[in-house]
């Protein structure tokens, strides 16, 4: 990988890997220095990475990174609080997006990754395999269970309400 085709990687796939690290780690923060460490991986092994296999490269790169940020922060979250009047937000939009975000919230790293890889990235199942280390088999049926999981909350009156 040439320095022009790095560039042309960064300016292609950034967004879309700090989208996927900011909605797991949910802090702004944390999610810039994953990726950032990430974008130095890649420039640093940039010899020996396929220009066609960069972006599933930095995927699981800045993955891999995320896990070993959650595994070091011991699963602390910082989160920001407002008012949803404050903010101006329509209440019902905003209560679709808290139950959404509390559904995501009670599955595991992996299944949340998965989750968000497949029906946010639109990554296809081999793809997501590369990602994280998994065979596709894996990938599906753990894909599966994480939507069994979210659908049986979400349908839960309690946690509509």
């Amino acid at each position: 990988m040439t320095e022009r085709e790095y560039n042309e990687c960064v300016n292609l796939y950034s967004d879309n890997v700090y989208r996927f690290i900011l909605k797991n780690l949910r802090n702004e923060e944390d999610a810039k220095d994953v990726i950032q460490g990430a974008f130095e991986k890649l420039w640093i092994n940039r010899e020996q990475v396929i220009t066609e296999k960069s972006k599933s490269f930095l995927f699981t790169i800045a993955y891999n990174q995320m896990i070993d940020h959650i595994r070091k922060s011991k699963r602390v979250s910082y989160k920001d609080e407002f008012s949803e009047t404050a903010l101006g937000v329509n209440q019902q939009q905003n209560n679709t997006k808290r139950i959404l975000q509390e559904a995501l919230s009670q599955l595991s790293e992996t299944q949340r990754s998965l989750v968000m890889l497949k029906d946010y990235e639109g990554y296809n199942y081999a793809e997501i395999g590369e990602i994280t280390g998994l065979n596709e088999s894996q990938v599906k049926v753990y894909l599966h269970r994480a939507r069994l999981q979210l659908k049986a909350y979400i349908i839960k009156p309690e946690n509509v309400i």
